[in-house]
């Protein structure tokens, strides 16, 4: 308190100055004297404050406190901004010339007093959010004793909070056996193996904040007879020393995510694949039987560690779920497994498959296909990962036999090819004479048509001509692919054997400047010798061949594969009565293997454009049905004009329980008249010796033999469209056709 004489006079005043606290001078309701101090803080000069009174200033609260009436802490000053300055005011009585009048002491507070209502409106707004939170949430002061009880706990424990506030036995909403809580451990140093004991294992530390915990725990007896799985978290409160001063305590009901776990750790169980699952700090949590059987590890002794690793590893190092779990990249996982093709999985994200052979695994090893994927919860945050394990060794040795008789029958190429060649020349031979015995056949046919006495044995022989020219019909079609696939393969070997030349040429310069550098490696210190060398390299241009080494082995291997390719394509659309049952075939297969057959009589006249759907797989004789696709793309190169490249779009759909396909050209398409018989057997348009006129005849009747439909639009000019409509089953009373 500012000390002053009991009796002051105008001259004393001015020592209120002299102090770094506000004085004001109060008489009723006037203000006599306020020192400099005062009038800087409040921002008002002397004058400002005679001139009003001290209710119209302050307010009612200044007025009443001189009065003694008020015993307020601080009062608060109104500001021209609209904001308060709050004083601590001491009063103290003085008689100045004929009255009495209150010397008020005025000590700045406002930063402590702003401080204060931010506490207060912090701690009512905390209060608020817990009651609201949606999450049960209780509050331990440094007692035990509970300080919130919010409207979720309620529902989780059936305690109302009118019966836990204020108690020390928290441990009443959760069951009849007294023991602490998550909470009441948190509030001091924790022994983390009793902590075990108590919770069976099912505890960890909480990334949340120093200190906190995290645990799932069944509750059997909750209030009402319910029993639930809840997942608390408890986190120590402390003040601005770092003491703690309680425990706040976090209550989810995880009952129906716990079931679910089950019903996946069974459904896991009993898959027919391996499957295991790590959590996101790398822990195993399942490990079914097939995993058991193929890696020789039992579930329990792997379980709830980090060793994923002893299923397939002599020592330490992630597994694939492992990388994911630390979402590393494709490239990344690839850099980790550099013997196999690690390959993204593109209907999840951040999966990878692959296959790999592991010694670790079974009793001499095994090649296993993995597949692993991403865990994540409902934030996207990856919490997990889950890996796959198939055994692939049986298929990789039938792949391994498969490599060995590919190489046999490639040996056989260069046989069977020549004795196609030499089948060719006597086919032409035979087609020559039966040309010749066809037009025999026609001028006997007019010679005995008025010989009615003969006309059943004319019939007759003219249905044996008509089989016979249908084998023809196959015959030429075989020459026809003959010569497609003499020129198909004769073109990449051909320039395979020039690049070999080549290889040749190149690698007997480098030799040449092998040995150079050989000669010269005792008078390397020569200047001419060094200048020949470096002439040398330049002559040969060592660096070029370097690279176009390389580039010519790339060509020689894609010419093996294109030779490989036509090869196979030919032996699947040749596989004539090979298998003469209905099959349940892929018809995108088939006319892949046609389309490559016949490239040879289409890639000089005209584009393929394909525009394939989505189709079933179809009952049907593959081979006869390659034989349709063979006249018609045939027919429709042949269609094109001479002076202009055209196009053929192959298309495919299904609709209800068929498949269709249509072979459209923009070629010159055909006349009415023709349209109308392109169907009827020794029917051609072409000149004499270039087509039989049963190509459209057969295929018309394999396509009824399928149960199908065959239907042509063309328009003069313009081009002709060809649709095939299939069944995707036979009827169940279809015979299988006779070879």
């Amino acid at each position: 308190m500012l000390n002053t004489h009991n009796i002051l006079h105008w001259q004393s005043f001015l020592l209120f100055d002299m102090v770094d606290v506000g004085v004001l001078v109060i008489d009723g309701n006037n203000i006599l004297f306020a020192n400099t101090t005062f009038s800087r803080i409040v921002g008002q000069s002397l004058h400002e404050l005679q001139s009003q009174g001290l209710r119209e200033l302050g307010g009612e609260a200044w007025v009443d406190f001189t009065l003694g009436q008020s015993w307020a802490d601080a009062l608060p000053w109104p500001m021209r901004d609209g904001t308060d300055r709050w004083f601590e005011v001491s009063m103290q009585a003085s008689a100045f010339e004929d009255r009495t009048v209150q010397i008020a002491t005025c000590t700045d507070v406002t930063s402590r007093m702003r401080a204060e209502g931010a506490e207060a409106s912090m701690l009512q707004m905390l209060t608020e959010i817990i009651e609201g939170y949606p999450v049960g949430t209780f509050v331990l002061d440094k007692d035990h004793q509970i300080t919130h009880w919010n409207r979720a706990c309620e529902v989780i424990s059936g305690t109302s909070a009118s019966q836990m506030v204020g108690s020390d036995e928290a441990w009443r909403a959760f069951g009849e056996v007294e023991r602490p809580l998550l909470a009441d451990w948190v509030m001091n140093p924790i022994d983390e193996a009793e902590l075990s004991r108590h919770y069976k294992g099912r505890f960890w530390k909480s990334p949340a904040a120093d200190g906190a915990y995290e645990a799932e725990i069944f509750f059997e007896n909750l209030a009402g007879g319910h029993s639930r799985w809840l997942h608390v978290a408890a986190t120590p409160l402390r003040n601005a020393n770092g003491d703690i001063i309680g425990a706040i305590q976090t209550l989810l009901d995880v009952t129906q995510r716990v079931h679910v776990e089950q019903m996946l750790a069974d459904t896991i169980g009993s898959a027919p694949v391996g499957i295991f699952v790590i959590d996101e700090q790398h822990r195993v949590t399942h490990w079914n039987r097939v995993c058991e059987s193929l890696t020789g590890i039992d579930a329990q002794s792997i379980l709830d560690t980090t060793e994923a690793w002893r299923g397939f590893y002599m020592e330490a190092r992630p597994v694939l779920a492992d990388l994911i779990v630390d979402g590393l990249s494709a490239e990344a996982v690839s850099q980790k497994y550099p013997q196999s093709m690690c390959t993204p999985m593109g209907f999840v994200d951040n999966a990878y498959q692959l296959e790999n052979f592991f010694p670790k695994t079974g009793t001499s090893g095994a090649w296993l296909h993995l597949t692993a994927a991403p865990l994540r919860d409902i934030n996207g945050r990856i919490v997990g990962a889950i890996e796959t394990l198939i055994d692939i060794s049986a298929r990789k040795r039938a792949e391994e036999e498969l490599r060995h008789a590919h190489q046999a029958a490639e040996h056989l190429v260069t046989e069977r090819t020549h004795e196609l060649l030499e089948a060719k020349a006597a086919l032409e031979e035979d087609i020559a004479r039966r040309t010749m015995v066809e037009n025999e056949m026609q001028r006997h046919l007019l010679e005995v048509t008025s010989l009615n006495t003969q006309l059943h044995e004319t019939q007759d022989r003219l249905m044996q001509s008509q089989q016979q020219l249908v084998q023809n019909e196959k015959l030429a079609s075989i020459g026809q692919l003959a010569a497609g696939v003499a020129h198909e393969i004769n073109n990449p070997i051909g320039y395979v054997f020039s690049n070999f030349g080549s290889l040749q040429t190149y690698l007997g310069e480098l030799i040449r400047l092998i040995d150079a550098y050989v000669a010269a490696e005792s008078q390397i210190c020569e200047e001419p010798v060094r200048q020949g060398l470096g002439k040398l390299r330049k002559e040969i241009d060592l660096d070029y061949l370097k690279g176009d080494l390389f580039d010519l082995m790339n060509e020689s291997r894609e010419g093996i594969e294109r030779v490989r390719k036509i090869v196979q394509d030919l032996k699947d659309f040749s596989h004539v009565d090979a298998n003469a049952d209905w099959q349940w075939v892929d018809v995108h297969r088939g006319l892949e293997s046609t389309l490559n057959v016949v490239n040879n009589e289409i890639k000089y006249k005209a584009d393929v454009i394909r525009k394939f759907g989505t189709l079933p797989f179809v009952q049907c004789l593959p081979s006869q049905l390659n034989q349709v696709f063979m006249n018609l793309l045939v027919n429709a190169a042949q269609a094109m004009p001479a002076d202009k490249r055209g196009t053929i779009e192959v298309s495919t759909g299904a609709e209800d329980k068929e498949v269709w396909i249509k072979i459209q050209d923009n070629g010159c398409g055909m006349k009415p008249e023709v349209l109308s018989r392109i169907f009827d057997p020794f029917f051609t348009t072409k000149p004499i010796g270039k087509g039989t006129g049963l190509g459209l005849s057969l295929s018309y009747g394999i396509i009824q033999k399928h149960h199908g439909k065959i239907k042509v639009d063309s328009t003069l000019g313009e081009g002709t469209c060809f649709t095939i409509t299939l069944p995707i089953s036979q009827p169940t009373d279809t015979e299988s056709p006779q070879p």
